[in-house]
């Protein structure tokens, strides 16, 4: 069974930034990927940023490209997301998720096939 416990969420003033991590344990595959979705109050959960365990593949979401970067320490099992020019429309609890692959996690147009979600880290961006 594969855990994953996020660290990193708080409260920032528009402009700002934060960094997240999220580390996977029980999570035994050499090729897996691992990303960051958000849900914003009244919203669907979205898909933000996502990576492989190869470092070859990742996913950003329009909303936040050039924006936030997402890294990936394969020997720890462990994602960050660090979160730059933060703006309300960031505000939301984020997720942390590990699938089999970016396309069959993270994009839009995929199946969103997890293996695993984590119980998420409240991100609010107000002034």
């Amino acid at each position: 069974q594969i855990e994953l416990v996020e660290s990193g969420g708080g409260l920032v003033q528009p402009g700002g930034s934060l960094a997240l991590s999220c580390a996977a344990s029980g999570l035994t595959k050499d090729f897996y990927a691992m990303g960051w979705f958000r849900q914003a109050p009244g919203k669907e959960r979205e898909g933000v940023s996502c990576i492989s365990s190869t470092q070859t593949m990742t996913y950003f979401d329009d909303s936040v490209k050039g924006r936030f970067t997402i890294s990936i320490d394969n020997s720890k099992k462990t994602v960050y997301l660090q979160m730059t020019s933060l703006t309300p429309e960031d505000t939301g609890v984020y997720y942390c998720a590990v699938g089999p692959s970016v396309y069959r996690l993270c994009i839009p147009e995929g199946p969103h096939e997890t293996d695993s979600w984590g119980p998420g880290t409240q991100v609010s961006v107000s002034a």
